[in-house]
């Protein structure tokens, strides 16, 4: 089994607070909040995860 590396997106760093991490899972992105990592993750595929990058543009 695999561990899961996830790593604080650059942008969280400088809201302060508002904390998000992103990790690579097979087949996509993790995404959680780095505040509460035992709450679970949002996985998206990488098409999806791209086009919210855009759409938070």
């Amino acid at each position: 089994m695999e561990l899961i590396k996830w790593r604080k997106a650059r942008r969280s760093e400088a809201q302060g607070d508002a904390c998000v991490e992103l990790a690579r899972l097979p087949g996509g992105i993790g995404v959680r909040d780095s505040k509460a990592p035992d709450a679970g993750h949002l996985a998206l595929s990488r098409e999806t995860f791209r086009k919210l990058v855009e759409q938070c543009r």
